[in-house]
Order: C-alpha cells, then structure tokens, then sequence
C-alpha cells in the first residue's frame, strides 16, 4: 500500500536556483515536467514517466518529488530496493513530507526490513498524526515482529481515524488470529467483508479461522465466496483443499489442490497439501515426490520440510525425519508444530533427555495448542525446579485416558518431594486413581478446584524428573483393582472353562490414529480358536461389533456392565492375559500388572519406542508390532501362536 508524491505546488520551491544557469523560465519548464512525468504516470506510462523524472534530475539532482515519483515507479514495477534508495534520497532533501516516509516504509516493508519499515511508518505518523493508511501498514510490520498486542492497536487507530476502512479490518484480524482470539478476528473479518462484499482474502481469511473453530462446513463456504469473486484465488484453493482433507474427504481435497496447481505450479503450499492427502490415503512414494516439489519450488518453505519429516516418520525413517525437522527449524526456529513433531521422532528414539524439553512445544503453536485446549492457571507451572515441600500442587490429566493412566505413577516421586498432591482427571478415571500412592485428593475436571500453589500437566512429569530409559518410575504394577469389585466380577464370569483372555479391537474415534491403529473385529475373529475363553473389554460397541459378537459365541460381551475404568480394572484383573490394540485398555492392564500384548502398527506411537517387543514403562507388556503397513495378518498370527504355546 503506498502513496502517490502528487504534491505538485511544492516543486518550485524545493528547486535550488542556484545551480542553473538558465533563467526563471527555467525554472517553470522544470515545474512542468514534473507534472508531465505526474500525467504520465496516472496514464499507466511507466517507462515514459521514468525517463521524464530522469530529465528533471540531470538538471537539477536535488528535486525531491522527482526522486521521489522516480522510487514510487520502482515500488510498481517490484524493484523495492530501487525505490527504498531513491526515496530516501527525497528525504534527506525534504524530510518533512509524510508520504515520503510512507512509500519508503513500503519498499523496506517489501525487503523484509521490518525495524528500518517501522521507523519510516513511524515518521510518516509523526508528520501526520491522522495517516490511516500508515497506522495500518505499521500493524502490518508489528504483526511481523510478533509486536501482536501492538499490531492491533495500531489497526484499531488507523480504523479509528478512518472507519470505512475495510484493510485494516482484514490485517487487525489476522494479529487477532496470531494472538489466539479467533472469535474477535472472526469479527473483525466480518466487518472488512461488510465493508467491502467483493473483498475476496477477508473472505478466505475468514474461512481460515472457521476451519480453526472447527465450523468446517462454513469455512468452506467462506472459500468458495473467496474463490467466485476471484477465481484464480490459488490461496483460497489451498485453504479449501485443507478442510477438505479435515473432513476426509480426499478426493475433493486433491481436486482444489490440483486447481491450485493448475493456477500457479510454484505454489508450495499446494504441493504440500497436496502431499498431506496423498499420505492419508497411503500413497507414499506419491507423497513424498510432492513434497519434493514444494522445497524445491520454495527451499526455505518451513512447513513443506517438517510435513516431509511427518511422512518420512510415518515410513519408519526416523533419521531422515530429523532431518526434514532441523531443515524447517533452520528457516522457522519457533515453528511449534515442527518442534512438536521432532519431540516425538526423538522419543520414539529413546533420545528422552531432548524429547521432552522439545516436547513442551505441544502448547506453543499459533492455534494455542497442538494437542488440546491450552489451560492457564493463576499459579505457576513446575517443571522440576522450585523446591514442594510443603507446597500443594495440582497434577492435571491432558490427551487421551491412557495418557493420564501412564502418567499418574510420577504422583509419588511429587509427594516424596513434600508436596501435597491433587489429581485432576476425567470423570471415568477418577475411581480408578483414587488410591494411587502419592495423590491426596482426586477431582473430577470440571469440579471446582481447591487453593494449590503450582500445577503440571501429567506429561510434562517425565521432563519434571529428567527421565531416561534408565529411570522410568514404577517399573511394576502401580495401579490395583477394587478387591470387592474383582469379586464381584469373578461370580459373573462363573466356572473358568479355559485360559481367560482379555480382547480390545477398538480405540477412541476421535484420535487421529485411530484408523491405523484398530483391528476390525471381524477380521479379529477368524484368527480367534474357540479352546479358549474370550473376554470383550471393550466399552463401547459399535452395531457392526454387535452384529459380530452375536455370531461368536465363545466370546463374551460385558460392554453393558463397564461403567468406568475401575470396573474394566476389576475385569481384568479377572483374566489370565490381555490382547489389546494401542488403546487405554493397553495402559490399564499394563499398569496393573497383567500380561498384557499390544498390537502395534507399523508406525507405532512414540511410548513403545522402536524395534523392540518389549516397553521399560510396563514389564508385563510384550509388543507385536505390524512388519508391513496394513498387515494384522502377521501380527495375529505371531500372537495365536504364542498364545497356544502359552497354553
């Protein structure tokens, strides 16, 4: 956004009379060029205006305005660094011309000079207290410099001095957005868009955020608002191929991405969603090449390297994985969600002394978080350093059940540290936990809380502790069953008739992972001989489950009778062994002591670490992990045979 010098009236007087030789008509012809290079400019004549200003400038080297408009004419034809010297030439002659400032903060706005830009603005204002503009392209650089608070009260007085302002509605949405507001940068869209209905990046910047929200439906709309008002829109292209791929729906999803493609093929982004749909739908070698493409059209494009390093984890290919990561945080140090993505390629490496400090970036994304809803708390966070005794703090559960389940043994190393300790956990886990060693008091999330004086979520423990593979606390059991209950589940199983044998096929939906983690019990079934006595611990059935467990009667269905995890625990407690998918289930019976086999996919979670079938966080687990992507044949196999000869 910059300014045209058209002050015309003032070009005589910046004339310095004493280097000519001619007459005062002189002077005059001078004046009129000006205005000549001026008209020709307005008339799109580039080139011709140009060679004008140069005319004016062989006579008289000091005329402001024509260096001035000689640097505007470079801003429009991309040259910034041009036009930023030429500029600033017109202002050592005339320091106290406002738009001067202002094109010359644009052309370092254009080379990434975000300090020397914000001074030009800054001068540009205090010259013209009222210059909407500026106020607005200063938010603008301040946004860039992650000034995020500073960015929109800039934007708010440049709509202050100017309310139709549809601009810096747009760009004081997108600080709001950085700073995690997504409802006010919504609205602040919503105002640019009422401003300016035809404004098509208001509405795909809105689309963005709905997508944040997770209103995915309307954010596609937003897209496709974005997308007929300007149909090579490639951004907006980009942006509805990534809703689509959240909503799983692949084909489209690559369709925008191929139209985006079509419009411009050095989109990197494009290639790279392009590459994310592909790995969804397991078409590695296709993925990869994709992005490939997208760090070669753009090598310093943060995000194309750190997907690339998601695939190649995925693929097993940890030492390459780290790679892309170092890669995009070379070029983006503060990029969280490839920050993220390195902590569990380390860990699932065993490399935990860096694993965890980089896993503590989970919070530090610009959605907030990259796991859940980052919670703040009035007290601090501990993480190992301010001295407990006597001090209460608040261990709270985060991610999934069996995450909290793995966690919890850090409880009594925290007490043995003087402190009090309070557990906050879903509501089906509270019975379950209620008598960990080391925790005073159990609340259910959402109860209110009592006074403490520090809090940890429960996976920021193992950084707490500085563990190692060496010291993994509580190497046996450390969870129990309800004596009474397991009691009661024994009279309800009745008569032992073979080995018991514990099944989980199916995970919670809502994980990201769970397609690739799940065994379809109808598969599981065929590999499921009747000599022994098959135990469902699943909770929650599906009506496919329930049509398959009907026509299998050896194994037996309690999923009415599982109110929470202390029940499941009483149950397995019950049983002899326990087969189970990568699920809470796997957690439970690991921490209560049980043999317990875990199916793993190829690209198994980072807890079960790498190449090996064993876990130093439950000895009484044995891991069976896929040899090929998608192949449980194998994996069931392996484990019906060992079970037989177990037998």
């Amino acid at each position: 956004m910059w300014r045209s010098p058209s002050r015309i009236s003032r070009a005589l007087c910046r004339v310095d009379a004493s280097i000519f030789d001619g007459t005062f008509e002189s002077l005059s012809q001078l004046a009129e060029k000006y205005q000549q290079a001026l008209a020709l400019h307005r008339q799109g004549q580039v080139e011709r205006a140009r060679k004008v200003c140069r005319e004016i400038l062989e006579a008289q080297p000091a005329h402001a305005d024509a260096l001035h408009l000689l640097g505007w004419l470079a801003l429009q034809t991309r040259d910034p660094r041009t036009a930023a010297d030429l500029i600033g030439k017109a202002i050592e002659i005339d320091p106290h011309n406002a738009i001067a400032h202002f094109n010359r903060g644009t052309a370092l706005h254009g080379l990434k000079q975000w300090e020397a830009a914000l001074h030009s603005y800054d001068r540009a204002i205090a010259l013209k207290s009222d210059y909407a503009k500026a106020h607005c392209n200063r938010g603008v650089v301040l946004q860039q410099l992650k000034r995020l608070d500073e960015a929109v009260c800039s934007h708010d007085r440049a709509i202050a001095v100017r309310r139709d302002f549809p601009e810096a509605y747009l760009n004081r949405g997108n600080a709001l957005r950085e700073l995690g507001d997504l409802s006010a940068a919504l609205a602040s869209y919503d105002h640019a868009v009422a401003l300016k209905p035809d404004y098509a990046q208001a509405h795909s910047n809105r689309g963005t955020v709905q997508r944040e929200l997770g209103q995915w439906r309307q954010a596609l709309e937003c897209f496709a608002q974005a997308i007929r008002i300007t149909p090579g829109y490639v951004d907006a292209h980009v942006n509805r191929g990534n809703v689509l791929r959240d909503l799983k729906e692949s084909d489209a999803a690559l369709a925008s991405f191929e139209r985006a493609l079509t419009l411009n093929q050095a989109c990197a982004e494009a290639h790279s969603g392009r590459g994310n749909v592909l790995k969804d739908v397991r078409q590695w070698d296709a993925a990869l090449a994709s992005y490939d493409r997208a760090i070669a059209v753009a090598p310093a494009f943060a995000e194309g390297h750190s997907n690339r390093g998601v695939l190649l984890h995925q693929l097993n290919r940890f030492d390459a994985a780290l790679q892309s990561y170092d890669r995009a945080l070379e070029i983006e140090p503060n990029y969280a969600e490839a920050r993220f993505n390195r902590s569990v390629t380390l860990l699932v490496l065993g490399d935990f002394s860096r694993g965890w400090r980089e896993y503590e970036w989970r919070w530090k994304n610009k959605g907030g978080t990259v796991i859940r809803e980052r919670r703040d708390f009035v007290v601090p966070l501990w993480l190992g350093e301010a001295p407990l005794a006597g001090r209460t703090i608040l261990l709270h559960g985060e991610q999934g059940y069996g995450d909290a389940i793995q966690f919890c043994r850090y409880a009594r190393l925290v007490a043995e540290l003087g402190a009090s300790v309070i557990l906050e956990v879903n509501r089906p886990l509270a019975g379950l936990l209620a008598d960990i060693e080391g925790v005073s008091h159990v609340v259910v999330r959402g109860s209110e809380l009592p006074p403490v004086d520090f809090h940890c979520p429960l996976m920021s423990l193992p950084l707490a502790f500085n563990t190692t593979l060496s010291n993994i606390p509580a190497a046996g059991a450390y969870l129990r069953a309800n004596s009474s209950d397991v009691m009661r589940w024994r009279t309800k199983l009745g008569e032992r008739t073979g080995t018991r044998v514990g099944l989980a096929w199916r995970g919670n939906p809502n994980n990201a992972n769970d397609a690739n983690r799940n065994i379809p019990l109808r598969e599981l079934t065929r590999h499921l001989p009747s000599t022994f006595e098959w135990i469902s611990l699943q909770k929650d059935t599906t009506a496919t489950d329930l049509e398959t467990l009907g026509n299998n009667a050896h194994i037996r269905d309690f999923s009415g009778d599982l109110k929470d995890f202390a029940d499941t625990a009483a149950l397995c407690a019950c049983l002899d062994v326990v087969i189970t998918v990568d699920t809470s289930v796997a957690h439970l019976s690991a921490a209560l002591g049980k043999p317990t086999w875990i199916l793993l996919p190829f690209n198994a979670d980072w807890r079960w670490l790498c190449n090996r079938d064993d876990s130093p966080w439950y000895p009484s687990a044995t891991l069976y992990r896929q040899r090929a992507s998608g192949d449980w044949n194998d994996v069931l196999e392996r484990v019906m045979a060992d079970l037989q000869a177990r037998h």
